[in-house]
């Protein structure tokens, strides 16, 4: 009896072993899936969190993207007489722009799109302030850019540290070259929507495609690329200039051959 009793109580306690390993690997995908369902939940927070102050973020330029909406065309050509009528507008947008500065703490496309606007805001605003002129560079003797009139978080800046410090130095991004607008003809058409942290780099691919295959700033065609004066002055910036070219061209350019076009200055209206 005792014999037959061997085998069966092996057999039970292999049955119990089995079951409580069992158990435990039971124990163990619940806790990792519990652990799992827990961090999914806390990467959509996040989501929805970043989500909601990058939001926020491009609500400060609103204001401006409405403006620049009703006072600036499809090319750029802006209409200085009709935001004079609404400076008061542009002024409460540059005092918001001024209560919220970004920190070094801030993303990347949070800072760039709030520095790019910043310099356009600021640029109509002297315009503005100053119309009816002819050409930007009737103001401060040709040196407008250098004068420290720009009040952004108990700071004062000069348009040229926003562009060459706060802008270039930081991001070597020579995309920002088509973004900014110095109110002039030759320079890249001024855009008629703000600049927003969620849509940046779209915008910066954008507005690059279209000055470089626009004509009249821009001739790829011919033996002799004939070019807007911007790729002689920041040529740095560009590197190998056909390679940077071809990146946003709309056919391929084989000729490195260049010689650059006259700038006009003459007000961007």
């Amino acid at each position: 009896m005792g014999i037959l009793l061997l085998p069966t109580m092996k057999w039970l306690s292999q049955r119990k072993t089995e079951a409580f390993l069992q158990h435990k690997q039971g124990c163990q995908r619940l806790i990792f899936m519990r652990k799992t369902v827990w961090i999914l939940l806390l990467l959509a927070l996040q989501g929805a969190l970043s989500a909601q102050t990058s939001s926020a973020i491009d609500s400060l330029h609103h204001a401006f993207d409405d403006l620049l909406m009703r006072h600036v065309s499809a090319e750029g050509r802006v209409d200085y007489l009709a935001i004079k009528q609404e400076h008061h507008l542009l002024k409460a947008y540059l005092q918001q722009l001024a209560a919220d500065v970004p920190d070094d703490s801030a993303p990347k496309s949070v800072a760039m799109a709030y520095w790019i606007n910043a310099y356009n805001a600021f640029t109509i605003d002297l315009i503005v302030r100053n119309y009816p002129l002819r050409s930007i560079m009737q103001l401060d003797k040709g040196k407008t850019w250098d004068v420290k009139r720009i009040q952004l978080g108990g700071k004062k800046y000069s348009l040229n540290q926003i562009e060459h410090e706060l802008l270039r130095k930081k991001w070597p991004d020579p995309r920002i070259h088509f973004a900014l607008n110095c109110a002039a003809q030759s320079c890249p058409p001024l855009y008629n929507r703000a600049y927003t942290a969620t849509q940046l780099d779209t915008q910066l691919d954008e507005r690059t495609r279209l000055f470089i295959n626009h004509s009249g700033y821009n001739q790829l065609t011919g033996p002799t690329l004939k070019l807007s004066r911007l790729f002689e002055w920041y040529a740095t910036d560009f590197g190998d200039l056909p390679s940077f070219l071809n990146k946003y061209a709309q056919k391929e350019i084989k000729t490195k051959k260049i010689s650059y076009l006259e700038y006009n200055w003459d007000l961007n209206r």
